[in-house]
């Protein structure tokens, strides 16, 4: 068993929470409190409420999430939210968010995963958020359907490919969950192709005339690897078991 402030203060402060930009509905860090004690901890992508079930019902008091309960903003504590919020106080189930912190930390991250099971030798960063880079770029030598094949292997789906550049990769860029958006931003870094989880559908078309190879991996697929690491983390450092819950969205 463990203490919650004491799991609370090494995420915050290995994670940057306090530091790190973010949009406003991440609030990042403990975002529900529990009675204070953490003897299992579970791990997932989303705070919803299928998922908030099923990490009561794995026994958790803990659930570690990248994107937690306030993307919406305010609302009203009525309906869904309200059985989501009652079944995790009384479940006894604290919950912690980390979105961007955990997306661009070197070791932990949903990039830096990705890319360490790629083989990218990371040289960097790239694409801007008020001053963060929220992606990674590195050298690879390995060709564009090779590449397809190796990231759907590694994020455990299909990757949607738009192969507008080279056919021989050489550098590559990557940002994990929705930043297709930003190709006209990747295209400038010089990169062969950026690799991200979904993007608008012009994010394809504009990319074709751009010139650049752009694989969609999945929102969820390419987000699954911090928070499993983290849960990971704090089964070695603290007495407490950990687990996943998956809860796909096919996006």
């Amino acid at each position: 068993m463990a203490e919650l402030s004491e799991i609370v203060d090494f995420l915050d402060g290995n994670l940057r929470i306090r530091e790190i930009p973010d949009y406003p509905g991440a609030m990042n860090g403990l975002q529900l409190e529990n009675r204070g004690k953490v003897t299992r901890v579970a791990a997932a992508v989303d705070a919803s409420l299928p998922v908030v079930e099923k990490a009561i019902a794995a026994g958790a008091d803990l659930l570690l999430v990248h994107h937690g309960l306030f993307w919406q903003g305010a609302q009203r504590i009525t309906g869904p939210f309200y059985r989501k919020i009652r079944s995790a106080v009384e479940g006894g189930l604290a919950i912690y968010s980390s979105h961007l912190p955990l997306d661009v930390h070197p070791e932990w991250g949903n990039n830096a995963l990705l890319a360490g099971a790629l083989g990218v030798r990371v040289e960097g960063g790239f694409l801007d958020f008020k001053g963060l880079k929220t992606g990674l770029i590195g050298s690879v030598d390995i060709t564009r359907d090779d590449l397809r094949r190796k990231l759907a292997d590694v994020v455990g789906g299909a990757v949607h490919l738009c192969p507008a550049g080279s056919r021989e990769i050489r550098r590559v860029g990557i940002c994990t969950g929705g930043a297709g958006s930003q190709v006209t931003e990747a295209v400038v870094s010089g990169i062969d192709a950026f690799i991200t989880g979904e993007g608008p559908h012009w994010s394809y078309p504009l990319a074709e005339e751009l010139g650049i190879n752009l694989y969609y991996a999945g929102h969820y697929a390419t987000e699954t690897f911090g928070v499993r690491m983290l849960a990971g983390v704090l089964a070695e450092r603290f007495p407490v078991e950990a687990c996943f819950i998956d809860h796909p969205t096919g996006l």
